[in-house]
């Protein structure tokens, strides 16, 4: 199986989801999202990464030495593209105290997380669960300018190939996390 459906995310976060630290993602939507609101437009994606906006603040302190900032519209030449996730859950939450109850299972700073909720407070905050996989083997693929921007989706050039990809959490561990985020999201 090939994809070239990308969902953009900042670098350090695909970084964790591929080491297994998380399976969380929070959205509130780009820039370029389709009336200004956040859609999960494939549930099948590449995992690719960006630095732009990419501030150490952002991150809780275990994560913020991790990110470089770079200038705006700065990108690399080459993006490597070594991971993939199938999207199983969306949440949509807009009360403060189910994010508070989340902390420990995002990478994001209590005051990034508030800031978000509170933007476009009429649009919830989207959760996302992503079962992540390794590829078999790292792709570099050339930057187009077709990439650029802020949005959430992108089409690669060329389709990556997903033959042979590794679980980075066997299924029970990953039901296991979704389970106990389920349990905190509905118990409010």
């Amino acid at each position: 199986m090939s994809i070239s459906h990308a969902l953009k995310e900042w670098d350090v976060a695909i970084r964790t989801l591929a080491a297994g630290k998380t399976i969380l993602l929070l959205r509130k939507g780009g820039i370029r999202e389709v009336g200004g609101k956040f859609q999960v437009k494939y549930r099948t994606v590449l995992l690719y990464p960006t630095y732009e906006h990419q501030k150490p603040y952002l991150f809780k302190l275990e994560f913020a030495p991790q990110i470089t900032p770079v200038p705006s519209g700065w990108h690399p030449e080459t993006i490597k593209i070594s991971s993939w996730a199938d999207i199983t859950d969306i949440f949509a939450v807009s009360k403060e105290t189910i994010v508070k109850q989340l902390f420990s299972y995002h990478i994001w700073s209590e005051e990034f997380v508030s800031d978000r909720l509170k933007w476009k407070p009429s649009q919830p905050l989207y959760l996302l669960l992503l079962r992540v996989y390794n590829l078999a083997k790292s792709v570099s693929i050339p930057y187009d300018v077709s990439y650029s921007g802020c949005q959430s989706w992108i089409d690669l050039l060329e389709p990556i190939d997903l033959t042979d990809s590794i679980p980075i959490l066997d299924e029970s561990e990953y039901v296991k996390q979704v389970n106990t985020i389920y349990k905190i999201i509905n118990h409010e």
